[in-house]
C-alpha cells in the first residue's frame, strides 16, 4: 500500500464517517426516531454520493479522478 495515497484518502473517509453521523442526527432531529433500515438507506446514500460530489467539486484525491 502506498503511504502517500493512504494519507491522501484517509481524510475523505473520516469526513464521510462524520457526514454520515451528521446527516443521521439531522434526520432524527427533524423526523424523530427512524428505523434501522431507513438508517441503512441513509448511510448508503451518503456513502455512494460522497465520492462523485467531492470529485465534481474538485477537492477529491487524485486517485478518485
Amino acid at each position: 500500500m502506498d503511504t502517500d495515497r493512504l494519507l491522501e484518502i484517509a481524510p475523505h473517509y473520516l469526513a464521510m464517517f462524520v457526514l454520515v453521523f451528521l446527516v443521521l442526527a439531522i434526520v432524527r432531529a427533524v423526523v424523530g426516531e427512524i428505523g434501522f433500515w431507513v438508517e441503512m438507506a441513509i448511510i448508503l446514500v451518503v456513502v455512494f454520493l460522497y465520492r462523485p460530489v467531492v470529485t465534481r467539486l474538485g477537492i477529491g484525491p487524485s486517485g478518485w479522478e
